[in-house]
């Protein structure tokens, strides 16, 4: 089967994040990347800076080092275009190649906005894609789907979320992302942190049929630290640091009451010295589940301490812990590429199989560029519903 052809775009030794490192290239440079995907061309801000790249990366020498997206976007020796960009650059890096019938892979979120979101992807159904939110095919998710499903705690009655987004302090920002402070960029905490939550917690238990929700701004004023550790700036921000929502769950997904109701709090920073900075409950008819972990990263770095998944069942009283596990080949890479590299699992078997139309089976889907915009419109909403609560 002929590789998969991949151009990375955003891989950088001086990026301010450095996602396409460390969650992208373990896989694709691994034994099990290799046998499906072959890096071919890197795009950066220009020609010298993927070439700078590329030997930063120890790459072959033939990658090909682009520029300019268009040019990208015209190589008939490209198959997939990967974006690790800041998310305000994803559409006009992402747009060309997308238009020229390219798969794209992007991360999340899709882009700044849910307006721009429209027009990148038209509102098609995009089966030639990927969006980067990973956190629906992570291990945690899929066992809670398989407890589910085997009836252990009946149907849900309720499901109440609790999450910290506690890789960044309280109020405090590193100069690469004090664009964190700037809800126009459309890369910040709730978008990114909660935004990953939210989407794995509908993965579970179904979308809204509709919510209440309420945003507060708690430290308006953040300081931005340098790469020598000092504060920089002081800079004021437009962007919530406390989120509350709630709303009735939409059948279809889980077995669910007919009036089920999800509530979540999120709140950046730490959460209570010694507490768990993520505990999400699901109660059912007989029984219920806990899911604990460090932080609201299960989509991504909440894997460097134990996440434990208990059940409580009402009948016997008794609760135990649940065995989860990654797979083989998955324990030979880094926490930020494990999940990642099952995204291009399901990516490249789809391709080496006729990249079949329509739904698939749960157990080879993955998110798409048109899932990412339906997440997109409940975040449009979101923050209309904060600047209608600011405007009274």
């Amino acid at each position: 089967m002929a590789l998969i052809r991949v151009a990375l775009v955003g891989l950088s030794s001086s990026a301010k994040t450095s996602w396409a490192a460390e969650g992208h290239l373990p896989y694709l440079l691994s034994p099990r990347g290799r046998a499906h995907y072959k890096i071919v061309a890197l795009l950066n801000s220009s020609i010298p800076a993927a070439e700078a790249a590329r030997l930063h990366f120890d790459l072959p020498s033939d990658v090909k080092a682009f520029g300019d997206p268009n040019a990208l976007a015209s190589d008939p020796d490209v198959d997939l275009v990967v974006c690790c960009t800041r998310v305000d650059t994803h559409g006009l890096t992402t747009g060309p190649s997308l238009r020229a019938g390219k798969a794209v892979y992007i991360e999340w979120p899709l882009v700044e906005d849910y307006q721009k979101a429209f027009a990148l992807t038209e509102k098609k159904r995009l089966d030639n894609s990927i969006i980067g939110l990973q956190g629906r095919i992570s291990p945690i998710v899929l066992k809670i789907k398989e407890i589910l499903k085997s009836g252990r705690i009946g149907k849900v009655l309720s499901s109440d979320v609790r999450a910290y987004g506690n890789l960044l302090p309280r109020d405090l920002l590193p100069e690469g992302l004090s664009y964190f402070a700037d809800r126009n960029v459309g890369g910040n905490p709730i978008t990114i942190a909660y935004g990953h939550t939210i989407d794995y917690v509908h993965e579970v238990l179904g979308e809204f049929s509709s919510f209440k929700s309420r945003m507060q701004i708690q430290r308006p004023a953040i300081k931005v630290r340098g790469k020598d550790g000092s504060q920089i700036e002081e800079r004021r921000t437009d962007v919530p640091d406390l989120l509350t929502i709630h709303g009735q769950l939409a059948p279809g997904k889980a077995d669910i009451v007919e009036d089920a109701t999800l509530s979540l709090t999120y709140r950046s920073g730490q959460q209570f010295k010694g507490t768990p900075g993520f505990v999400w409950t699901i109660n059912g008819e007989v029984g219920e589940i806990m899911v604990t972990a460090n932080g609201a990263y299960v989509h991504s770095d909440s894997y460097r301490e134990p996440i434990e998944i208990k059940i409580h069942d009402h009948a016997t009283d008794e609760v135990v812990e649940v065995e989860w596990d990654w797979k083989d080949w998955q324990k030979e890479l880094p926490y930020r590429s494990r999940i990642v590299g099952e995204l291009y699992e399901r990516f490249a078997h789809w391709w080496d199989n006729g990249k079949p139309a329509g739904v698939l089976p749960d157990d080879q889907n993955w998110p798409r560029l048109h899932d990412g915009l339906a997440r997109m419109g409940e975040l449009d909403e979101l923050f209309k519903q904060y600047d209608a609560q600011n405007s009274v």
